[in-house]
Formats: C-alpha cells, structure tokens, sequence
C-alpha cells in the first residue's frame, strides 16, 4: 500500500459530491487520526462536548489497529463513499 493512495484518499474525501452521515464522518475520522497518529493520545472531552465526545470516542475505539492497516481501511471507506455520493465534477 502505497503512501500516495492514502494522501489520494484524503484529497477524494474533500470533494464529495454529498457530505455523508454523521456516522460514515466518525469512521473516517476515527480511521484517518489512527492511521496518522496511532492510538488515541487525548483526554476525553467533557460531557457536555458532544461532538469532542463522540470524535474521541470513536478514535479510541480503534485502540490497537496498526496504523498501516487503518491506512487500508480509511482507503477502503473512501472508496465505498465515492461508490455512495460520488465525486464533484
């Protein structure tokens, strides 16, 4: 897996057609900070940051996935959600 691909992937999730869901944007994100960060490295945001809250949460849920493997898994989403919303002309 090539480190073009990936950077290629995070330039495609820019420009989709459509945003996706709120659902789909925590996986890439999650995918995206394990892949170029590693295991989650933060505190947890307080209870009433919600949006923090649920970013941290579902980075740390990606606890021990090797960050080449969440390359290929982040590389993998962004294809699914340019097969979903496509791509702006």
């Amino acid at each position: 897996m090539s480190e073009e691909i990936f950077l290629k992937a995070v330039e495609d999730v820019k420009n989709l057609e459509n945003t996706p869901n709120d659902e789909e944007l925590l996986e890439i994100y999650a995918l995206y900070k394990q892949a170029t960060i590693g295991d989650c490295n933060t505190s947890k945001p307080g209870m009433f940051d919600f949006k923090g809250k649920a970013k941290w949460e579902a980075w740390n849920g990606k606890k021990g996935v090797d960050q080449s493997q969440a390359k290929e898994s982040y590389i993998e989403k962004v294809k699914s959600l340019i097969a979903t919303y496509g791509l702006k002309k």
